[in-house]
């Protein structure tokens, strides 16, 4: 478990939830143990009704420098895409800053129905898997159509860029320096990546307008039901930058039937070598984060570490 989980007693979690709906009796709590940044619990009542409630840690401890008021930011991605598209994401019930009944900012969201994609994928035939892929692709595409002004994280007012390359560069240097404060092995000088990067700035130039981005959007984040997409989890990192950074087109799960909903036929050579900068943004991100979390093992590093070098050396 990460240290930036904060876990709460069933007595304090009893007192936040008569606050957020007082007419309701003592409901059935469990907690859910999948996701490694936030604590969560789901709510079961007798009347049927059930939500689920997620904590914030109190402070920093654990988290990188790109990680900026996440809660905030999930908070804002789903109102906003509710708002703006027709894609399921949860309706926020009570969404919490004030401390005063929990140490962390909290809320209760909608329970979605269904179950992640990732815990059933393999019971699923291929027809399916491949009809879901379609199916998210159209989803993100959908996503790309809700634009923002400035480039920038959604949790952070103080950081705003007029350029992806200035953006792209914030993300890349940030992870580069928390990887420096734990001595984590990358393998490469970090101002050699950043050179790297710096030549290939004309590249990002053709991008003009921010998209949103959820950015984690794997198979965990993705609710499934009767065959269907039913609702997107975790908006905690999106941001608004380019469609081309989100998770579904990373080297190690991009998928044609994907790109085919998307309605991507050939990616130019500019955007496969966005794309490497942003495979190279993630991989380095979960090598370090490995150290910062208090991962129990480095499982996460030895896998992921492999994948940043063959990006690296295809640049």
């Amino acid at each position: 478990m990460g240290i930036t989980k904060n876990k709460q007693s069933e007595e304090t979690i009893l007192t936040m939830a008569k606050a957020a709906f007082p007419e309701r009796k003592k409901p059935q709590i469990t907690e859910l143990t999948e996701g490694m940044c936030n604590a969560a619990y789901r709510l079961q009542y007798e009347d049927g009704f059930s939500t689920v409630l997620k904590i914030a840690s109190p402070d920093r401890e654990g988290f990188m420098s790109n990680e900026i008021n996440l809660m905030e930011a999930e908070v804002r991605a789903m109102e906003l895409v509710a708002e703006k598209t027709d894609i399921k994401v949860a309706r926020v019930y009570r969404y919490d800053t004030t401390r005063e009944l929990c140490a962390g900012d909290y809320f209760f969201m909608e329970n979605m129905e269904g179950a992640s994609w990732n815990f059933v994928k393999a019971t699923l035939d291929e027809e399916t898997n491949s009809a879901l892929r379609v199916e998210v692709g159209k989803l993100q595409s959908k996503l790309s159509k809700v634009q923002g002004e400035k480039f920038g994280l959604l949790g952070d007012d103080s950081h705003k860029f007029d350029t992806l390359y200035d953006f792209v560069y914030f993300l890349i240097k940030n992870v580069l320096d928390d990887a420096e404060k734990r001595n984590v092995i990358i393998g490469v000088p970090k101002e050699r990546i950043l050179t790297k990067l710096e030549q290939d700035r004309d590249i990002f130039g053709e991008v003009k307008v921010p998209s949103l981005v959820h950015w984690d959007m794997w198979e965990g984040n993705i609710f499934v039901k009767n065959g269907h997409v039913s609702g997107i989890i975790d908006w905690e990192r999106a941001m608004w930058g380019e469609p081309l950074m989100d998770d579904r087109f990373r080297f190690h799960n991009r998928h044609e039937d994907f790109l085919k909903g998307f309605g991507i036929k050939e990616l130019s050579a500019s955007q496969l070598r966005r794309i490497c900068w942003y495979d190279i943004l993630l991989y380095l991100t979960m090598m370090t984060e490995v150290t910062y979390r208090g991962y129990e093992d480095d499982g996460q590093y030895r896998w992921v570490k492999p994948l940043f070098d063959r990006i690296w050396e295809s640049l």
